[in-house]
């Protein structure tokens, strides 16, 4: 009989970067006012956000948390500060995977490693205009990361859906729930990764990768889910920005989740599916494609499927983790979302059908979130 894991193994740590789009206060379109959001947020606040690609773009991200709720409430904190330092500079912040209006390209960041990329890849960096969100978790080891990466590759294309908040581009519907996705994946290295067998393989297809110039350094290796390449976690970056807090926190749980369950088989040697990475990426197209309401394949199964009855699955099957760490209310709460009032992109459809410029961006507003009180905690 197997033993039991203990509860640290269930409650690793978890931590969420979310980018933000910066645009004009009346017309909605990017505005290149990050240095000028960032000095704000310093000098005000002793908030140190982080530069991106374009100058439309800025990032936060939380401590090191032990649970979903202490994320939850990081959260709050910070893109109440963001808003702020925004609206000071008199632009606004919004949470948002695509520019909905105006302009799609942005200004690259004067810096020297956005310069490289910028003479490196041309236009294709000018186009990354797009904002992303990013949860790490706690693994033991390099060796164990990859190992893990490899159990959470067939969740990837369920994780997405979580969080599809782009469905418009340059005042135009894509058609798709997360037109982020679509512009992320012209990268070379990007998408869902390979299944790897060891720490030497995945070192040795970066190496690969950047000799081809494919990516100048190991941060450009944007894959789905990767080992973090300065901290000892599991990184998964296949979601859009979140339009509320809610929804992040719901996609850093079932991360944290996942990623414990994870670390849990490796250690019992429990082989993960090894899911070809075409099939993969069929399913990633149609969830960016469908959305929340839609049909596409199921990884596992082979057959195409109601997406959000994978997220049942996915979520019956952390649900022993959930109730260990403690996150089980805060994923309850973000699928009571999702189930009366679809994910971002169908709010983003409902409220600019008629053109109106700012009911969509008080919709997408850093510092929109519901403020409800704190669930249990993991203790």
């Amino acid at each position: 009989m197997e033993e039991a894991p203990s509860k640290d193994a269930w409650c690793p740590t978890v931590g969420v970067e979310e980018e933000f789009l910066l645009v004009d206060a009346v017309t909605g379109v990017a505005v290149n006012r990050a240095a000028e959001v960032v000095a704000v947020a310093r000098e005000r606040f002793g908030l140190e956000l982080e530069h991106e690609l374009t100058g439309a773009q800025v990032e936060i991200n939380t401590a090191v948390c032990v649970d979903a709720e202490q994320a939850r409430l990081e959260l709050l904190d910070l893109r109440r500060q963001v808003a702020l330092a925004a609206r000071t500079v008199g632009c606004r912040a919004i949470a948002v995977g695509a520019p909905p209006l105006g302009h799609t390209t942005g200004e690259i960041t004067d810096s020297l490693r956005y310069r490289r990329i910028a003479r490196a890849f041309g236009a294709l960096a000018e186009q990354q205009l797009i904002c992303g969100c990013h949860v790490h978790v706690a693994v033991p080891d390099r060796e164990t990361a990859v190992q893990v990466c490899n159990h959470v590759r067939p969740w990837l294309p369920v994780l997405s859906v979580v969080t599809a908040n782009s469905p418009y581009s340059g005042g135009t519907d894509t058609g798709f729930a997360s037109w982020r996705s679509t512009i992320w994946s012209r990268w070379p290295v990007s998408g869902p990764p390979p299944f790897f067998s060891s720490w030497k393989h995945y070192e040795e297809v970066c190496d690969t990768m950047i000799t081809a110039g494919t990516a100048l350094d190991r941060a450009m290796v944007y894959w789905d889910v990767r080992p973090a390449t300065e901290l000892p976690t599991v990184e998964v970056r296949v979601a859009d920005v979140a339009a509320t807090v809610d929804e992040a926190v719901l996609l850093a749980a079932l991360v944290r989740a996942l990623v414990a369950q994870a670390v849990v088989d490796v250690g019992r040697g429990v082989r993960a599916e090894d899911v070809p990475s075409e099939t993969l990426r069929q399913a990633c197209w149609g969830v960016a494609n469908e959305g929340l309401q839609g049909d596409t394949l199921d990884v596992l199964s082979g057959e195409s499927r109601p997406v959000r009855e994978q997220l049942d699955d996915l979520v019956r099957r952390l649900n022993p983790v959930l109730q260990a760490n403690g996150d089980l209310p805060a994923v309850q709460r973000g699928l009571r979302l999702l189930d009366a009032e679809g994910c971002g992109a169908d709010r983003q459809r409902r409220v600019f059908r008629g053109g109106q410029v700012e009911s969509l961006l008080g919709l997408l507003d850093v510092d929109n979130a519901d403020r409800a009180e704190p669930d249990q905690k993991c203790s």
